[in-house]
């Protein structure tokens, strides 16, 4: 946000000038408020009301100030890039965008006024228009900063037009020019994931340039935690430190284990650093037993935060990713600091302790690669749960598995559904070879802005460049509601490299789809083999494009066997540990316990090994031994309150007894639309999503169903119902 002045002319005194200088925003709000009850067109005084309400984080009546003043002066450009930067900052960008086109038109020789429309632009996937806006700052800017930021909204635009390298040197040139802009830092480790080129020690090192930046004057102010000391046993503080608790890729991985990491030994608290709420959000608020939100703070004041909870562990979900909360943890915000599964390479920082990971997606040698202490889990790295945006449409007819398209088609469909950042030119080269060895196959490719047809058709002659024929290429826009449908319209599932895919991959398998996934060296480019392992399916694993061309040829030569393959997938996939959220959550926390313990020993005795490693064995037999049963499942009703099963059960089942009540008594023929069949609902889908597939929430579910008419959604609910209690 810039700060708002007093245009030339204008009538604002000096009380005025020294409530803004002395940053005194009552005072400043007060004053601009009583004069304009006396004048209502003061456009200085409504420029510095937006100002001071924005700085009190009164959000809505900043917003109303500034809607009001949009409308009385359209041509006020100071006015109107204030109000953009509030819209920007709480995440309100399709508001933002023509504030910002009609801020350009007015100031379009202003570096600034272009850099907010092309960062506007990202957040709403508009690529080639924010590419063409950070060009045009690039050319406008004079300040190193400016410059800087230009370089930065180029590189994060042509990554997701699939220009890597180049967003890779761009970012590079930004780090030079501003070397203390930890963005820059960010943005380069990123789209180093998608680079051929940058391999895992080159990785490491760009996470130790950031880190140099951000830790050095941190580390001696570092607290000891003396008071965390104490019992072994005792039960844990565990924090989750992420932007992503919302609609978001992360949350396929997490939200089985905030609802049911074992509450006898962890307390959770979920730290949100995202400034918006969606209804992902709402359950994770439910989930947690502690809700912390930090959006809007900075670094220091994140870490006191999460201090003042007196948290025992803190896992980053987020590593190097936007709105990520690595510079909280700089400042050592928890005596045990883990990185966790939102970035696929180190941290770079000493102040994070532990990296979690596995036996088999991170190499023995992988430790080199790492500032953080490998844990390898004796599982998979995650556990997955499918239709996060919305947990009830798997129990949905039109997302069960479909038999392969092929058998209708006449012919195979290859397909990707990742990133269009992933695809580079060696993997549509390889693909190119594939459709040459299969003339009558197909390749779809499903991506952001592929709707667009100036973007659809660069696409294509790019494709075209590398061997592929653009006639037998499909290309389908990304839209969030497809995420699953898409693959009906796919036989075989291509992995991109050396970015493998992550949630993609699951979602492909679930959907009785086979994955041909080429094995590389480093975590990014050994996801799918982690993932097949643990299915037990690597005979889909390559280690040479050769090879990967033979596992897709051999899979697309027999249609009936993959039509088999298909229909079997999804009960194979949710009976391995890729979807055991039990097995997982055991192991997980096991690992936390195991690394409260080491930090325990070695507090109590710094130094010495010996005494470390005799403190373990004397602690190990006090395990309680009710630990050493599976914990009972519970359903969080909001921040605090948590039940179990069997009581939500309970619940469920006199709220349906007073739903019949109510119904009964009504005369016949009339419209359901009592309080007990919605409070009903709202529990059971609660509960659904706190434990999946539960027997008895679905069992309600289609009770309510049948009693609205809706008798295809009773059946598919009982269905699963019958299928969940056979399992």
């Amino acid at each position: 946000m810039q700060d708002s002045h007093p245009a030339p002319g204008a009538t604002v005194d000096g009380r005025f000038q020294h409530a803004l200088q002395s940053a005194d925003w009552p005072l400043l709000a007060r004053l601009c408020q009583r004069a304009l009850r006396k004048n209502p067109r003061d456009l200085p005084a409504t420029r510095l009301l937006g100002h001071a309400l924005e700085r009190l984080g009164k959000t809505a009546a900043c917003g109303q100030v500034y809607r009001r003043g949009a409308l009385l002066w359209p041509n006020d450009a100071e006015l109107l890039i204030n109000y953009a930067s509030m819209l920007l900052k709480h995440a309100h960008t399709a508001q933002a965008l023509p504030v910002l086109e009609q801020v350009c038109a007015l100031r379009p020789d202003k570096a600034v006024c272009w850099l907010q429309l092309s960062q506007c632009c990202y957040l709403l996937t508009l690529h080639e228009r924010g590419l063409q806006a950070a060009e045009r700052a690039a050319a406008l800017a004079t300040e190193p900063g400016e410059k800087s930021a230009a370089l930065t909204q180029k590189a994060i635009h042509g990554r997701e037009l699939g220009q890597v390298r180049q967003a890779v040197q761009d970012c590079l040139q930004a780090i030079a020019l501003t070397p203390g802009e930890l963005s820059n830092h960010t943005n380069r480790l990123l789209f180093m994931l998608a680079d051929p080129q940058a391999d895992a020690a080159s990785l490491a090192q760009a996470a130790r340039d950031y880190a140099a930046v951000v830790e050095p004057p941190l580390k001696p102010h570092w607290p000891g935690f003396a008071e965390h000391q104490g019992a072994p046993w005792r039960r844990l503080r565990v924090g989750f430190l992420s932007p992503d608790f919302r609609t978001h890729s992360v949350m396929y991985f997490v939200e089985g284990l905030l609802a049911q990491l074992d509450r006898r030994q962890f307390e959770v608290f979920a730290f949100y650093l995202f400034p918006r709420d969606d209804p992902v959000t709402e359950r994770v608020r439910r989930h947690a037993d502690r809700f912390v939100r930090l959006a809007g703070l900075g670094a220091e004041q994140q870490a006191q935060a999460i201090r003042a909870q007196r948290i025992d562990i803190l896992i980053d979900l987020a590593g190097h990713t936007g709105y990520n909360g690595l510079q909280a943890m700089a400042h050592k915000a928890a005596p045990v600091q883990v990185s966790w599964l939102g970035f696929p390479a180190t941290t770079g920082l000493q102040a994070v302790d532990y990296k979690l990971s596995d036996e088999i997606t991170d190499p023995p040698e992988a430790q080199a690669h790492y500032t953080e202490r490998l844990y390898r889990l004796p599982t998979l790295f995650a556990c997955y749960r499918p239709m996060s945006r919305h947990p009830l449409w798997r129990y949905q007819p039109r997302y069960q598995v479909q038999p392969t398209p092929a058998l209708d088609k006449g012919h195979i469909t290859f397909g990707c559904c990742n990133n269009l950042g992933k695809l580079g030119d060696e993997v549509l080269a390889l693909w190119g070879q594939l459709l040459q060895a299969l003339p009558d196959a197909r390749l779809l490719i499903e991506g952001k802005n592929l709707d667009g047809p100036d973007f659809a058709g660069a696409y294509r002659q790019r494709c075209q460049g590398l061997g592929l024929d653009p006639e037998r290429l499909e290309l389908v826009a990304q839209q969030g509601d497809n995420q699953y449908l898409t693959y009906h319209r796919i036989d075989i599932a291509l992995d991109p490299f050396p970015l493998v895919g992550g949630t993609t991959t699951f979602d492909a398998l679930w959907m009785g789809l086979p994955v041909v996934s080429m094995v590389g060296q480093s975590f990014k480019s050994r996801m799918g083999l982690g993932l097949l392992s643990y299915l037990g399916r690597t005979e889909w694993l390559a280690a040479t494009p050769a090879d990967y061309l033979r596992i897709a040829c051999t899979l697309a030569a027999d249609r009936q066997a993959l039509n088999r393959l298909r229909l079997g997938l999804r009960a194979e996939v949710e009976r391995s540990v890729l979807m055991r959220e039990d097995l997982f959550n055991h192991h997980f926390g096991e690992g936390l316990r195991a690394m409260w313990l080491l930090w325990l020993a070695r507090a109590k005795h710094p130094d010495d090994a010996q005494a470390q490693a005799q403190a373990l064995d004397d602690w190990l037999p006090g395990l309680p031994d009710a630990w050493r049963q599976p914990p009972a499942p519970g359903v969080g009703l909001g921040p605090g309150q948590r039940i179990s099963l069997a009581q939500a059960h309970q619940r469920l089942q006199a709220l349906v007894a007073k739903a019949r009540a109510s119904t009964a008594a009504m005369p016949a023929g009339a419209t359901i639309t009592g309080r007990h069949w919605k409070a009903l609902t709202l529990l059971a889908e609660t509960v659904l999503n706190a434990v999946p597939n539960d027997p008895v929430a679905l069992a309600c579910l289609a009770e309510v169903e049948h009693a609205h008419g809706h008798s295809e959604f009773a059946v598919t609910y009982l269905w699963h119902a019958t299928q969940a209690m056979g399992s």
